[in-house]
């Protein structure tokens, strides 16, 4: 849809300048509607077969606990809400978690639930699996899965909420049994932590595994309530459904037009379809590298996915064949070239709130952003890793276009939510 005819039918009608018009107003060009319809509602949040306590409030609440409970990391000063932090836009503010020897941005957490692929390359299939590789990462959370099972056992809240929704947990109370720290790390058979577990029954490593599954699915429960649903763009969309003349108040003329361009020539629905502003799938931006390692992406990610114990296909999934159904799509695609450097197109919604951006953090505002799709100064080669992403290109855009469109992705922004689901909960038991 070229912008041009819509701002002009846009103009032409008033409704660009509705102070101007007391009674009569036009309709929205119609090419326009469409695709506003397109972007809103956003549907109630999804299932997922492999987590079957996704929607239980019970394990939402001791996932909420869980969530801001700096015990479950080594040294007790790190918690999940460290580095997704609700007066930082549900992440950190930061490029990279100042203190973590970590590359990536720590990404928002607002509608998380949404995305069918986790972490910015997409090594998880489901929300309850991402929850569980930061806590035993040893850049992140440092702990191990018998730390994280001992601090639900030891407290009496964790542990009446823990048993009210899956059952039982393990005579963890026996040391010959369960160590204090143990994990299984492969890669690392001289750590103290992979020669406990080693040492462990094989039936005690299983129970073991279950609770720490249970952790990461009531975390994930937490998780999937975060949700922003309620922007002025959505109130536009709502307001067009109703008929409403006044349908265009809610945005206003530069966010109007913005969406024009955002929906026309701009060509960003390319990637930021739907009622998420993403396709959720994965894109090379041809970045280069800020520290002269070129990070692989995607194309690093798909093995970790058959490998992860507590994927969607494997022992400890509430659907173990939707998991399977899932991995099997992507059988095949591993050696192509053009998974190199590919990360997960992330949602617009509250993206003002979310800086900085890109998953390095290397732009600290949007205008930064829509300067680089504007030019594509410094972008590497089309066919540095191979192949070319089809779909970018410099967008030339005008010093006022951008203000426009940054004014239009203010109008997605909607961080209005419960505070209660923002803190710890008094008691993750009820």
């Amino acid at each position: 849809m070229n912008a041009a005819p819509v701002l002009a039918a846009l103009a032409a009608s008033g409704l660009l300048f509705p102070a101007a018009v007391e009674e009569e107003r036009a309709a929205l060009d119609p090419a326009l509607v469409a695709a506003a319809r397109t972007h809103s509602p956003l549907p109630e949040r999804p299932e997922d077969p492999t987590n079957r306590f996704l929607h239980d409030p019970r394990a939402a609440r001791l996932g909420q606990a869980l969530f801001h409970d700096r015990r479950l990391s080594a040294d007790g000063a790190v918690s999940c809400a460290t580095c997704h932090d609700a007066a930082r836009g549900l992440g950190d503010g930061q490029a990279t978690p100042e203190g973590f020897d970590v590359r990536r941005n720590a990404p928002t957490l607002w509608n998380v639930a949404y995305q069918r692929w986790f972490f910015w390359d997409g090594r998880a299939d489901s929300l309850w699996a991402q929850a569980l590789e930061p806590l035993e990462n040893p850049r992140e959370h440092d702990s191990t899965r018998l730390e994280v099972a001992h601090v639900v056992a030891r407290d009496p809240d964790l542990r009446e909420a823990y048993e009210s929704v899956f059952g039982d947990l393990p005579p963890l109370h026996d040391p010959g049994r369960f160590p204090a720290r143990a994990a299984p790390r492969p890669l690392e058979p001289a750590d103290p932590a992979d020669r406990a577990w080693r040492g462990m029954a094989a039936e005690d490593r299983a129970a073991v595994d279950r609770v720490f599954a249970g952790v990461g699915k009531s975390l994930a429960a937490h998780v999937a309530r975060l949700t922003a649903r309620d922007a002025p763009f959505d109130r536009f969309v709502a307001a067009l459904e109703r008929g409403d003349p006044g349908a265009a108040d809610h945005l206003g003329p530069a966010a109007l037009r913005g969406f024009a361009l955002f929906a026309g020539d701009g060509g960003c629905r390319a990637c930021h379809a739907g009622p998420l502003f993403s396709d959720r799938e994965f894109h090379d931006l041809r970045l280069p590298p800020l520290d002269g390692r070129a990070d692989p992406g995607r194309a690093a990610a798909l093995a970790r996915l058959e490998a992860n114990p507590f994927g969607g296909a494997g022992a400890h999934s509430d659907a173990p064949a939707a998991g399977a159904a899932r991995l099997e799509g992507l059988r095949g695609i591993g050696a192509r070239p053009e998974l190199w450097g590919q990360f997960r197109t992330p949602t617009l919604r509250n993206v003002a709130r979310t800086a900085p951006y890109m998953h390095d953090g290397r732009f600290a505002t949007l205008r930064e952003v829509l300067q680089y799709y504007s030019t594509m100064r410094g972008a590497v080669p089309a066919d540095a890793h191979g192949h070319g992403e089809v779909l970018l290109r410099p967008r030339g855009f005008t010093p006022e276009e951008i203000d426009d469109l940054v004014a239009f992705l203010e109008s997605l922004t909607d961080e209005r939510l419960d505070p209660a689901l923002l803190a710890p909960p008094a008691e993750a038991a009820r």
